[in-house]
C-alpha cells in the first residue's frame, strides 16, 4: 500500500503537503530570490511524441517521479496567506504554436491544439512575434460552461484559468512558476467568458515593484494597451472577427482578480468531487484523494504507456508569417 501525499483544507482547497523528498537534491542551490526554484524543484515533465506533431505531449511528474495531472493535481496556491500561486507555463513568449494543457485526456498532458485537422499556431500581427507573454494556466481552475458569470453576463469556456506572465524572462513550456497576481481583463470569445490573469514571476527582478495593476502602467508602459490589442485581433488573421471585451476592455484590479480565481477554484472543487456535469474534460487525478476520479500512481503509468514516445520525423514549426492590420 502506498503512502499518499497529506492533502491540507485550505480556504482555497486541497493543497498537497510536499514530503521529506521533495526537499532539492544534495548539491542543489534554490536559486536567487526568496522562493528560487521551488515551484520548478517539485515538477519535472517528460516528453512523448516529435514536439510540432499531433502526437506531441508534454507529461508532469513530481518530486518523487510520480506521474501527476498539471489541471487537478499542482496545488493553486503556494501560501494559503500570501498572493502568491502556482502558474503552468504552457507557451513560452515570443513562440507561436498553441500549447495548452490538454482537459479531456488522463492526467492532462501539454499538447499542440489542432483545429480542422491542422496544428494551430498564432498568427505574427505587427509588431507583435507570436505571444507576448509567457502564456499559462491557473492549476485547480475551471471556468464553467454552464454557470454564467455575473460580472459579464456569459458562460465559462470550460478551460482552466489563463495567465498573461509579464516578467523579462522568457520561460519553457511545461515549467511551473510561482507568480504574484496584479489584475485581469475580460476577453469575452465567441459569446463565452474567458478571463485573462495579469501576473508576474515572483523571481523576475523587477517583482517587489508590482503589486497591482496600476504598477504595470506604471513601471511598463503600453504593455496592457499592447495585451489588449493582442487579444482583440489574434483571430482576424483566420477570417473571424475582431473580439469583444467585459467592462469596455478595463483591466480590473489585483482584489478583483483575486475574486474571480476564487470562484474559478470553487468551480474546479465541484468538477472534481462530481457534484456537476464535466461533459468531456478528464478529472483523472493522482492527489486529490477525496475525489472520485482518483488513481493510483501504477494506474496513472498505464496511462502515459500507452502515449507512443517514439519521435514522428520530419516535423518542424510552422513557416512564420506576417500580418499587417493597420487601419
Amino acid at each position: 500500500m502506498r503512502a499518499l501525499l497529506p492533502l491540507l483544507r485550505t480556504g482555497w482547497g486541497w493543497r498537497a503537503g510536499p514530503p521529506a523528498a521533495a526537499r532539492l537534491p544534495r548539491g542543489k542551490s534554490a536559486g536567487p530570490g526568496p522562493h528560487g526554484a521551488m515551484a520548478q524543484a517539485f515538477y519535472r515533465t517528460e516528453e512523448r511524441g516529435q514536439l510540432y506533431s499531433p502526437d506531441y505531449r508534454l507529461f508532469f511528474k513530481n518530486v518523487a517521479g510520480h506521474y501527476i495531472s498539471p489541471f487537478h493535481d499542482i496545488p493553486l496556491k503556494v501560501d494559503s496567506t500570501e498572493n502568491l500561486f502556482n502558474m503552468v507555463v504552457e507557451v513560452p513568449r515570443w513562440t507561436n504554436a498553441k500549447m495548452e494543457i490538454a482537459t479531456k485526456e488522463p492526467l492532462n498532458p501539454i499538447k499542440q491544439d489542432i483545429k480542422n485537422g491542422k496544428l494551430r499556431y498564432v498568427a505574427n500581427i505587427f509588431p507583435h512575434k507570436g505571444y507576448i507573454w509567457n502564456y499559462g494556466a491557473l492549476p485547480q481552475t475551471w471556468e464553467d460552461p454552464h454557470q454564467k458569470d455575473k460580472s459579464t453576463d456569459c458562460c465559462g469556456d470550460n478551460d482552466p484559468i489563463d495567465v498573461c506572465e509579464i516578467g523579462s524572462k522568457v520561460l519553457s513550456c511545461g515549467e511551473v512558476i510561482h507568480v504574484k497576481i496584479l489584475g485581469i481583463l475580460a476577453l469575452i470569445d465567441q459569446g463565452e467568458t474567458d478571463w485573462k490573469i495579469i501576473a508576474i514571476n515572483v523571481n523576475d527582478p523587477e517583482a517587489s515593484k508590482f503589486h497591482d495593476i496600476d504598477d504595470v502602467k506604471k513601471y511598463k508602459p503600453g504593455y496592457l494597451e499592447a495585451t489588449l490589442n493582442w487579444f482583440r485581433f489574434y483571430k482576424v488573421p483566420e477570417g473571424k472577427p475582431e473580439n469583444q471585451f467585459a467592462f469596455n476592455g478595463e483591466f480590473k484590479n489585483k482584489a478583483f482578480a483575486l475574486e474571480v480565481i476564487k470562484s474559478t477554484h470553487e468551480c474546479w472543487k465541484t468538477l472534481l468531487m462530481k457534484k456537476c456535469d464535466g461533459g468531456a474534460i478528464s478529472c483523472t487525478n493522482v492527489q486529490v484523494c477525496d475525489s472520485p476520479f482518483h488513481c493510483t500512481q501504477e494506474e496513472a503509468r498505464s496511462i502515459v504507456e500507452l502515449v507512443s514516445s517514439s519521435p514522428n520525423k520530419g516535423s518542424k514549426e510552422e513557416e512564420q508569417v506576417w500580418h499587417f492590420l493597420g487601419k
